[in-house]
């Protein structure tokens, strides 16, 4: 696994949209500012497909310094919670950090650009797969 950089990432995007170094820099700085800006107030970011940036409260609780065994409290603290989204989940899914395919990834990306969602209807000759339909309800349905 490799670690990839915000100057890796304006370089890629500059070059995929065709726009210099220094646009995509700002649009990126911009981006990322916002987002600290939001989670500063509290609020919830949701990108679809990405994933969802929440800020939690933590409880005060007890912790136990493991050098000298002495109780210490620990106070309330906010945190960020981040919550994978579906297309994120699918390309983690589809990929080992020892296998990276590059189709896989890109397969990953097109999914979500289809307009319409895939219903299986159960014609009766396999057994019913959860989240199917049979036929008499696909007809009635429509």
């Amino acid at each position: 696994m490799k670690t990839i950089t915000k100057k890796a990432l304006v370089d890629q995007i500059a070059q995929r949209t065709g726009h210099k170094r220094v646009v995509a820099k700002q649009i990126i700085q911009e981006f990322l500012d916002q987002v600290i800006d939001e989670i500063g107030e509290g609020n919830r970011l949701e990108f679809r497909d990405f994933g969802v940036f929440e800020v939690k409260q933590r409880a005060p609780r007890m912790a136990q310094n493991p050098k000298t065994l002495e109780r210490v409290p620990v106070p309330a603290k906010r945190t960020v919670k981040f919550k994978a989204g579906r297309r994120m989940r699918e390309c983690l899914e589809a990929t080992s950090p020892e296998t990276t395919d590059n189709k896989t990834v890109q397969h990953a990306r097109s999914a979500d650009r289809t307009s319409e969602p895939k219903v299986h209807v159960n014609t009766g000759t396999a057994p019913a797969i959860i989240g199917s339909i049979s036929r008499e309800e696909a007809v009635t349905s429509s």
